[in-house]
């Protein structure tokens, strides 16, 4: 009984459905990326490179063995673009819950007499006892 319980403990707990939310989350934030690198950043670089495949190159060192490394560069391409894809959705998606943090409006002021730090609203200073105007 002593198993059961302690899975139901971590099962419940925040971090295990926090984590379960997240995989879900980014299960769908997938298809949006995919989508974006498919539909609107594909087309245009497609367009401008001309269809580029560089999936068929290889270097064959024996009638059985090739090191295809134009399938890894494809790879490598298409993991660049989708980085980017990221990139810039998370950057749009920061730039729209970026909060405007305004300072917290000062308690203190400094004593023109003599410098030290007093409450905003002292009318006489308790270190050097001047008035404050």
């Amino acid at each position: 009984m002593g198993m059961l319980r302690e899975f139901r403990d971590f099962a419940v707990k925040g971090n295990a459905i926090d984590m379960a939310v997240g995989i879900v989350i980014g299960t769908a934030f997938t298809g949006i990326v995919n989508s974006l690198v498919k539909d609107i950043i594909m087309p245009p670089l497609g367009w401008v490179v001309h269809n580029l495949d560089f999936s068929n190159l290889q270097l064959t060192l024996n009638k059985a063995t090739a090191i295809r490394y134009g399938a890894f560069f494809n790879a490598v391409v298409n993991f660049l673009i989708v980085a980017f894809a990221v990139f810039l959705v998370i950057q749009q998606v920061n730039r729209f819950t970026r909060k405007k943090v305004e300072p917290p409006a000062p308690t203190t002021k400094e004593c023109p007499y003599c410098a030290s730090t007093i409450a905003l609203k002292a009318v006489r200073c308790p270190q050097c006892t001047s008035e404050i105007r």
